[in-house]
């Protein structure tokens, strides 16, 4: 790879991080083609990216990326993979759900929405995390809910005015 390939995809790859919330790190070493074909699908059906990267250039990009990964550049030994994502627990549930027949992909670290995840032992967390959808889906339900009770109770009075007097007085 010549100079001007090598700062061409550190270019690329600083966007790509630049631009993305959700970034996992992975090693998929020892899958066979077979195995790797099936989790390069099961991504793309979650609707993430995934690239197997060189180290060098990924920590030079990380440098040149306007966000801190913390400890995450420490963690660029040996076969690693790029999972991009826009739901910040998609990559998480594919690495979960394809280690169920094999012991790959091992996860090497992750930087969701400016937190970061250093370790195999944090899956079950990343798993757990609510997408931004999720959240929002809760926040309005929980709104929701207390309106609804005084809509019902206002309704149960009859639609006289001494009805609903009696109704708002007994809660």
């Amino acid at each position: 790879m010549t100079r001007e390939e090598k700062s061409l995809v550190i270019e690329q790859l600083t966007a790509q991080l630049t631009d993305s919330a959700t970034i996992y790190l992975a090693d998929i070493s020892g899958l066979n083609a077979s195995a790797t074909t099936n989790l390069r699908r099961a991504c793309f059906k979650a609707g993430i990216k995934l690239n197997v990267v060189k180290n060098t250039l990924l920590a030079k990009a990380m440098e040149s990326a306007d966000k801190d990964f913390g400890d995450l550049a420490e963690t660029l030994k040996g076969n690693t993979s790029l999972m991009i994502a826009e739901v910040n627990n998609a990559p998480a549930r594919v690495i979960k759900e394809f280690r169920k027949k094999s012991d790959r992909p091992i996860l090497k670290g992750a930087y969701v929405e400016e937190s970061v995840y250093i370790g195999d032992n944090q899956l079950d967390a990343l798993v757990d995390i609510k997408s931004k959808e999720e959240l929002i889906g809760e926040i309005v339900g929980l709104l929701q809910s207390p309106a609804k009770n005084v809509i019902s109770a206002l309704k149960s009075g009859g639609g006289t005015i001494a009805g609903i007097v009696k109704t708002l007085s007994e809660r």
